[in-house]
């Protein structure tokens, strides 16, 4: 390997928006993420829908209208 192109690898606290920490080793002393395992539905078994504004219902609307349209051209 060459010497001093590679980023150095050292000790990194990760935090996930759940609250949980964990330590592991990477090239960045701290990360910050969104979802973890300790709160992911895969892993947990329970499933959480964060919505958004409103996009689980506007999708729902928008498709139910399509659904019509395509019922109306078929008759």
């Amino acid at each position: 390997m060459k010497k001093e192109i590679h980023p150095q690898y050292m000790e990194c606290e990760v935090h996930c928006a759940c609250g949980s920490t964990t330590h592991t080793r990477a090239t960045v002393p701290i990360m910050k993420l969104d979802i973890c395992s300790a709160c992911h539905p895969f892993y947990t078994g329970k499933q959480k829908l964060v919505d958004t504004a409103g996009r689980i219902e506007k999708f729902q609307r928008r498709f139910s209208k399509k659904a019509q349209d395509t019922k109306a051209v078929a008759s």
